[in-house]
């Protein structure tokens, strides 16, 4: 026994212990042996080390007052509590060595749970109850038992999803819940959304060696109660009318998912026209755009010496509020690229770019880093949703969101009843500038398509080009150029609609997507209209 009584015994000891609690694996490492250190590098003892809290489905511990040294092993009681095993209390009995001039422990793979003794390895057996039901917002079962059958009468397979072997980017998670490595989870839909939760907490035996350190029983789940409202899903089902694309229906208040169809969530398009709400947000937070500017009425605009062309060659300017009503290309162009490519994709990051959306299963819409998107051309042809700027139907949906709930954005959630929470995007007179123009593009702009008498419905067109028709100078017979489509092709063309209401007191918003459609104004525009009007008869249920 060294100095002090074994002092310094029981301090390593208890360092180590803490160390291990807050599975700050580099300062244990830091207290081992030069022998141990030599025999089991710092990888392997971090594996070890995971893998065992893995297997214990390890949570938190809180380590007692070290005591000893008896027989040069110095022990510390630890309160462990699991996920699936409850709470365990274990003792870590640490072998100490002089090192040199310190105490250091001598450790072996035993050591990487309390409770092991020599020559032990962790080991369990775990099962699962029955899985949990998923239930629409109004309380209709959509998926339950062993067959996963419900009780809606509309089919909603595709929205429920599937069952099936764990997907290798689940598989550390879930082994760390207890689920056993050969179980069926959720792999799509609601099913892989709400998976957690559904396979309840696992039961079973957690062994050291031959020996039982815990047993419990799979409890089952109570089940989910999702967001999804089974009217809404109907309308917009029955709005796309069999059509490749996809809509998606969101609760701006809460974030809550009331619809989802078709490729709504991950279906990656060039958001065309759409993506003018961000741009023009960028030029007013820039201070390169203000209410009162007016723009002279253009054909297109010049950038890097190769001309931007408005849709079909139309002539469009005046006041900012009539550009973006209009969707003028020659306007926000250049008002893009004089706010500069730093300040678009900010302005698309916080409004969700480049970011998991949280949603299982959904895309990341995407912006090129700044210093990636290019000259003034391409900065122009990204604020116009063009060049590489990549986008969702939930994205665009969420934009709207975003705007209706004054410049917050909600987080997106499937289930019903969360307590809201919201990210400032923008300033309020911005999204009530934003809110204004929109309103304009369905009663006098390119949206007029989505107007109804019954409500006020605000929104923003988008016409995507599938290949590269901006910056595309006719051949000198008047033949389009290669690798440029003909602005007459409506198939080579991804039609969108982005839309919130009511205008006032907005209750739903909504992101419509129809590649190979045509214009967003003709064929989106009057699907977000449908999709709107169905929400708003009735009205999706509140949470809460």
């Amino acid at each position: 026994m060294g100095a002090g009584g074994g002092d310094a015994e029981r301090q390593v000891g208890g360092q180590y212990a803490q160390a291990w609690a807050k599975r700050d694996y580099a300062a244990m490492y830091r207290l081992l042996s030069q022998e141990a250190r030599e025999r089991y590098p710092f990888a392997r003892f971090e594996a070890l080390h995971r893998d065992a809290a893995s297997l214990a489905t390890l949570q938190a511990a809180r380590p007692g007052a070290a005591t000893g040294p008896k027989d040069d092993t110095v022990t510390v009681p630890v309160v462990v509590r699991t996920y699936a095993f409850g709470r365990l209390r274990e003792p870590f009995r640490l072998p100490v060595v002089e090192d040199g001039d310190a105490r250091r422990i001598a450790w072996a793979p035993y050591l990487a749970f309390p409770g092991l003794d020599p020559g032990e390895r962790l080991s369990r057996t775990t099962s699962l109850a029955d899985r949990g039901s998923i239930a629409a917002r109004d309380g209709t079962v959509l998926a339950s038992g062993s067959d996963r059958t419900g009780d809606s009468d509309e089919d909603v397979s595709s929205l429920v999803g599937q069952l099936g072997p764990i997907p290798a980017a689940d598989r550390g998670r879930l082994r760390a819940l207890g689920v056993p490595d050969d179980a069926q989870v959720g792999v799509s839909g609601l099913e892989r959304a709400f998976n957690d939760q559904l396979v309840g907490i696992p039961g079973g035996v957690l062994r050291a060696g031959e020996r039982q350190l815990a047993q419990t029983t799979p409890k089952a789940s109570g089940g989910v109660r999702s967001s999804i409202d089974l009217d809404v899903q109907k309308a917009a089902r029955e709005a796309i009318s069999g059509r490749y694309g996809g809509v998606a229906v969101l609760q701006p208040s809460s974030g809550e998912v009331l619809a989802l169809t078709g490729i709504a969530v991950d279906g990656l398009q060039p958001p065309g026209s759409t993506f003018k709400m961000i741009t023009l947000v960028a030029a007013l937070q820039a201070g390169v755009a203000k209410r009162s500017d007016t723009f002279p009425y253009e054909t297109a605009a010049t950038l890097e010496g190769v001309p931007l062309q408005n849709a079909n060659g139309e002539s469009c300017g005046g006041t900012l509020k009539n550009a973006f009503a209009q969707s003028c290309n020659s306007v926000f162009g250049p008002l893009g690229a004089k706010a500069g490519a730093a300040a678009l994709v900010k302005a698309a990051e916080e409004f969700g770019f480049n970011q998991d959306p949280g949603i299982p299963g959904a895309a990341t819409s995407t912006i090129p880093p700044a210093d990636e998107i290019g000259d003034d051309l391409a900065v122009g042809s990204t604020a116009i949703g063009q060049g590489k700027v990549q986008a969702t139907a939930l994205m665009m949906a969420w934009v709207a969101a975003t705007v209706a709930n004054d410049g917050e954005r909600p987080k997106l959630t499937l289930e019903l009843g969360g307590r809201p929470q919201r990210t400032r995007v923008m300033t309020k007179q911005t999204a009530s500038t934003l809110g204004e123009y929109m309103r304009a593009v369905v009663t006098s702009g390119t949206g007029t398509a989505a107007n109804a008498p019954s409500v006020a419905i605000a929104g923003k067109t988008g016409t995507a080009e599938l290949r590269q028709t901006q910056g595309c100078t006719p051949n000198p017979d008047g033949s389009t150029p290669e690798g440029c489509s003909d602005s007459g092709d409506t198939s080579d063309t991804t039609a969108w609609f982005a839309a919130f209401a009511p205008v006032k007191r907005p209750r739903v918003s909504v992101g419509v997507v129809l590649p190979g459609a045509g214009a967003g104004g003709d064929s989106a525009a009057p699907v977000a209209r449908q999709v709107v009007l169905a929400t708003l008869k009735d009205g999706p249920q509140t949470s809460g």
